[in-house]
């Protein structure tokens, strides 16, 4: 079968031949159709440190896809061939402290696909039944494709009670404006995002943020509450850059006792003002991934019930083209950008 494959440690990936994944007792197949290029993709693309410490070179990679099950292992009862799926990307050992009290979303033995083990970036996948996640047949196989993203936004901002709420964003990401609309949709009352680039903050708007801030042109967070009349600060708020600046914007413009949570990585260093962050009795909490599975629940009934993503995609190619998917990726001036197996 096609894959994109890590052949080499530099830049770039190799559409190559490769056999075809073995297939458990417990074990789905899936015929991939769509997938999407994600950060961590263009981390491995790049080769930077993070990817040289963490990718088998020889691997093919990717883990944002949608397919229809080709072939179930003798040990599979809950999915035949024909069904459309998508999957979650972290395989869990199941008998750590924290798989045992039904927190696999936190297993320290977690692997990754596409990062410890083959990925999607393929004609075909497989994956234990347990990470398989049946798909609405009204749902867009392009949709489908970035649940794990929607799903790292969705456990971000569902960590609190949004209702009425004044919610801060920092990082309009993809993951970032993603959030964005899944704050609006859970009733959020208004919904700020901070980002130096205004193509981001465009489609930041696009998917629902009431005012946005580009932090480098003039523009600032203290502007965006005068004109939302947020007089008390933000009740919740969404560190979704990780860049220092950021965090420490939060912790100003957060109202006493607000809720912030984490999806950014910080770098090594970095600090907040903790006196501050004890005087308002803030609470903060770090993401990682999604809640297993109760995040995909969410997200299905929200997309079901009027949860409109489908601006953040703005790129579609066939799989043949993925170096231009990944030269736009890198260029900062695109959203999602899905790459079709079924050319």
């Amino acid at each position: 079968m096609k894959a994109l494959v890590k052949t080499r440690a530099d830049k770039g990936l190799e559409l190559m031949d490769v056999p075809m994944p073995e297939v458990g007792p417990n074990d789905v197949l899936i015929k991939i159709h769509k997938t999407a290029i994600c950060g961590t993709d263009l981390h491995i693309w790049n080769w930077d440190s993070w990817a040289q410490q963490t990718i088998p070179v020889g691997m093919h990679v990717g883990h944002e896809f949608c397919g229809v099950v080709e072939k179930v292992g003798s040990g599979v009862s809950e999915y035949k061939p024909g069904d459309v799926v998508s999957g979650e990307g972290h395989i869990v050992c199941g008998h750590c402290h924290n798989c045992r009290k039904g927190l696999f979303h936190l297993c320290p033995n977690t692997k990754g696909v596409g990062v410890n083990r083959p990925g999607c970036f393929a004609e075909y996948l497989s994956i234990p039944q347990s990470n398989v996640i049946r798909i609405h047949k009204d749902m867009p196989m392009e949709i489908a494709s970035i649940l794990d993203p929607l799903g790292n936004a969705t456990h971000t901002a569902l960590s609190w009670d949004l209702v009425g709420e004044d919610v801060l964003i920092t990082g309009a990401g993809l993951i970032g404006s993603m959030a964005a609309a899944v704050c609006k949709k859970a009733g959020a009352r208004t919904v700020t995002i901070t980002d130096v680039s205004d193509f981001k903050l465009n489609l930041a708007r696009t998917m629902g943020a009431d005012r946005t801030v580009n932090v480098i042109s003039g523009d600032s967070i203290a502007a965006a509450r005068e004109d939302l009349e947020i007089t008390e600060g933000y009740g919740v708020c969404l560190e979704m850059s990780g860049a220092p600046a950021c965090l420490k914007d939060i912790i100003t413009h957060s109202a006493y006792g607000a809720n912030i949570s984490l999806l950014g990585i910080q770098p090594g260093g970095s600090g907040i003002d903790w006196n501050t962050f004890v005087w308002k009795g803030l609470k903060m909490k770090g993401i990682y991934g999604r809640e297993m599975f109760g995040t995909w629940q969410k997200m299905d009934a929200m997309l079901r019930s009027g949860l409109d993503v489908s601006p953040i995609i703005t790129h579609r190619l066939p799989y043949t083209s993925f170096h231009e998917g990944f030269e736009v990726m890198a260029s900062g001036k695109s959203g999602k950008v899905i790459l079709d197996w079924t050319v």
